[in-house]
């Protein structure tokens, strides 16, 4: 291939200082994509390998990489797997030769490589798809700045906060999320785990791939394996026809365990299997399916409840919790209360057609000096009942529900509230509290048990169970 006199069409201008780092162990043919990529305007670096190519990008800052694909030592797919695990997503042109253009296809599918060519690149080809990547690489740190910017402002995609605990928590999710490794999220219920999930996503290179989440409490275990990896027809009573499983589903995407704890000890087997292998067989189906997904668990345990419950197996646990985010209870960052609730009040009224401008102090007062029990999902819904009452101005006090402070004549005096506080006699079997505390919060959500079970920041089958032990206790008494 001659380069000699080659006048390379210049419809885009590089920016300033803009560094392509080509690589290829063939020197001529490394020679010749760096004169083409010179004749282009852009900067040049070139590296034999890609542990050479690491090197370099460690010392100059690099926009774009053309990398041969087969290469001695460290080749173009492992360079790539490298850089997308460590979260630096360079747009990279791949190079192959016909016979690899197979593989070629796969990294960049999984690695989301920019692009492939066949060797040896077309001048014309090469000058548009390094434009398209330089774009595209703007665009991602655009991006990134962008979501620094706004989180330093205390918002990060769903999630709100300017505490010190919701600092920490978003530049977590900002390391975490340009990497393939899995996360381990846990929290209380309604601190927003699934919010921070989708965050994660939104920031990571998956993030034009699906979302698919799973909460494992609410699936039967008898149907958690076919809701996970599908099942073919007939595979058993009621499989009139195949299911694609959430794996498959989330495939390039990112996949969202929630309350992993629940889940049965024998599917975590199976699950750490999927995970190490990066296959699916559906039920009833003799098939190995290759995926292509990020797992992101979440649970309302801690991480020492987790080990010590033994809730999950030992194995799975170290396979997930790769990185750990907790996220801090309402209660903990009062703080934030103000921040949030406007957040809020703005998308209720664009979801009720209300318009309130914000709250009264007595009503942001009455606010800050509750518990929280169920966290960011109870102030939501009290402020969406503050919201639909007030209909328009500022919230006041009486537009907040009764269980945020105001007392019904009816009440019994044996249990008696302030400021959205329940209080009990000394004396009294913890039981009785119990018992007492459940049903008193199920009267001031009309028996709601979805709701109750938000604000007493416990899942709905432990309400389930907590009611269920109270009928059994009340006829033993009987």
């Amino acid at each position: 291939m001659q380069t000699t006199g080659y006048n390379a069409p210049m419809p885009f201008h590089p920016p300033e200082l803009a560094t392509v780092l080509v690589v290829d162990d063939e020197a001529q043919d490394r020679s010749i994509h760096a004169e083409i990529v010179r004749s282009l305007g852009y900067a040049v670096e070139e590296a034999e390998d890609g542990r050479q190519a690491l090197t370099k990008i460690e010392t100059t800052p690099v926009s774009a990489i053309v990398t041969d694909l087969k290469m001695p030592g460290m080749d173009g797919f492992e360079l790539l797997r490298t850089l997308s695990d460590r979260g630096q997503m360079i747009p990279a042109i791949v190079l192959t030769s016909f016979g690899g253009i197979g593989n070629a296809v796969t990294i960049v599918h999984d690695l989301q490589a920019f692009w492939y060519l066949e060797k040896p690149a077309e001048p014309a080809v090469l000058a548009t798809l390094l434009e398209r990547a330089m774009h595209y690489g703007e665009l991602l740190r655009g991006t990134e700045r962008l979501q620094r910017q706004l989180s330093q402002q205390g918002v990060l995609g769903e999630m709100v906060g300017s505490s010190r605990a919701m600092q920490q928590v978003f530049t977590l999710i900002q390391r975490s999320a340009p990497t393939q490794a899995p996360l381990l999220i846990t929290g209380e219920s309604g601190t927003g785990k699934e919010m921070a999930a989708r965050a994660i996503h939104r920031l990571s290179p998956r993030s034009l791939g699906p979302f698919v989440a799973i909460n494992c409490a609410a699936v039967p275990s008898e149907l958690i394996e076919s809701e996970l990896f599908g099942h073919e027809k007939g595979a058993f009573t009621g499989a009139v026809g195949r299911h694609i499983g959430c794996f498959e589903q989330a495939n390039r995407g990112t996949l969202f365990l929630d309350e992993i704890g629940e889940m049965p000890h024998n599917m975590q087997a199976r699950l750490l299997r999927a995970l190490e292998d990066s296959t699916v067989r559906r039920v009833g189906g003799s098939e190995e399916i290759r995926v292509d997904v990020r797992i992101v668990a979440a649970t309302n345990r801690s991480v020492l409840g987790l080990q010590g419950e033994k809730a999950l197996r030992e194995d799975l646990f170290y396979r997930l919790n790769v990185f750990h985010v907790h996220l801090p209870p309402l209660r903990e960052r009062k703080e934030d209360i103000p921040q949030i609730a406007k957040t809020m009040i703005d998308i209720l009224n664009k979801k009720h057609g209300c318009f309130v401008t914000g709250l009264q102090h007595a009503a942001l007062q009455r606010l800050m000096a509750h518990s929280w029990p169920g966290n960011a999902r109870e102030l939501r819904n009290i402020l969406e009942w503050a919201v639909i009452t007030a209909q328009k101005d500022l919230i006041r006090p009486a537009h907040l529900p009764e269980i945020m402070g105001t007392r019904r004549p009816s009440e019994p005096a044996a249990v008696e509230r302030k400021d959205g506080a329940v209080s009990f006699e000394l004396g009294r079997k913890l039981e009785e509290v119990k018992r007492e505390y459940v049903a008193e919060t199920l009267k001031s959500v009309n028996q709601d048990r979805s709701r109750a079970a938000q604000l007493l920041g416990i899942s709905m089958r432990t309400l389930y169970n907590w009611l269920a032990e109270s009928k059994q206790n009340a006829r033993a008494a009987s």
